[in-house]
């Protein structure tokens, strides 16, 4: 593990505006190697605009590395934290800091092959504009979801093909993108579609029993690039969104997809949608079940899981910017 320090004065007699204070956890086996370039932009367009003071830059080299930093940092010793990776190195920053408790406000740059969130949200990743971004300091609190001791921003997948986001290569996210995951996915469903997984939900007010090809726990309208999926879901309502899919038939599975992208499943009746701001989830029987939280391989069943209400600060553009 690495650890370098880019620190940056400027000693001009006259300040424009409060000069920031950053961590920058980079995960650079995340994506494209022009990842570095564009972080490197953005410290010099801060630095030209006379808004930094300090910007720690700390990359990351095996598992859990991104979660130990982000659990390190201390109240008020940085203004921002900037995550520089895809939804798995977002979801360890985050699990940092909702374990450390530093309340360190977070900064999104999407390097990895998919980053749902980042795209939610339409965060830039432009050096200029995500510069101003940062300068701009414009704050949201948003929800993040408990699984167990697990924390995700995004989303939580459970049942037959969602451990294909933690089964694809390293290498061949990097050289085919989001193809990686088509791929893979590929080469399980012919024999997974029409299985199912017995599986026990229960909320605070209703119980359900399902045979199920997947499950998905949501905090926001965009998973895997479909971005109706979850159709009522807001990132800050301090409830999660949860579509549960039933054993398909024969004959059914490329109508429902059309259905997924249009955004019309909810009338198809192998889907089952609610909110809620807690779920128990149980398997019926003895099948082994893990889940998938922000593309990451997670805990096993049964668990529960929570919504924490506003829990993270982001920081994000103006409505008005670009």
């Amino acid at each position: 593990m690495l650890e370098y320090k880019l620190n940056i004065y400027n000693h001009s007699c006259e300040v424009k505006l409060s000069r920031l204070k950053i961590k920058i956890i980079f995960n650079p086996s995340s994506g494209r190697q022009a990842n570095g370039l564009v972080v490197g932009d953005i410290l010099h367009y801060l630095s030209e605009a006379d808004a930094i003071e300090r910007a720690d830059i700390f990359y990351t080299a095996t598992k859990d590395d991104a979660k130990n930093c982000a659990a390190a940092l201390k109240p008020g010793e940085f203004d921002m934290v900037i995550a520089v990776g895809g939804d798995g190195t977002i979801n360890e920053v985050v699990s940092g800091l909702m374990k450390g408790g530093s309340k360190t406000p977070l900064a999104i740059l999407s390097g990895g092959t998919v980053n749902d969130f980042a795209t939610a949200l339409n965060l830039p990743t432009n050096p200029s504009a995500f510069a101003r971004m940062l300068m701009e300091g414009h704050k949201m609190q948003v929800d993040v979801g408990q699984a167990g001791d697990h924390y995700f921003l995004n989303v939580l997948a459970g049942g037959l093909m969602t451990d294909v986001a933690y089964k694809v290569p390293s290498a061949a996210k990097t050289s085919l993108g989001s193809l990686a995951y088509v791929i893979e996915g590929a080469k399980e469903a012919p024999g997974n579609l029409f299985k199912s997984i017995p599986l026990y939900f229960a909320t605070s007010s209703s119980e359900y029993r399902k045979d199920v090809l997947v499950f998905l726990i949501s905090n926001s309208r965009s998973v895997a690039g479909i971005r109706k999926l979850f159709p009522k879901a807001q990132l800050s309502d301090g409830l999660l969104d949860v579509l549960i899919l039933s054993k398909l038939e024969p004959g059914k599975f490329l109508p429902l997809i059309g259905k997924y992208i249009v955004g019309d499943h909810m009338s198809d009746d192998s889907v089952l949608y609610f909110q809620t701001d807690h779920l128990d989830i149980a398997p019926i029987g003895d099948q082994e079940v893990r889940l998938d939280l922000d593309g990451e391989e997670g805990p096993l069943l049964p668990i529960t899981v929570r919504c924490l209400p506003q829990a993270l600060t982001l920081i994000v553009p103006h409505e008005d910017g670009a």
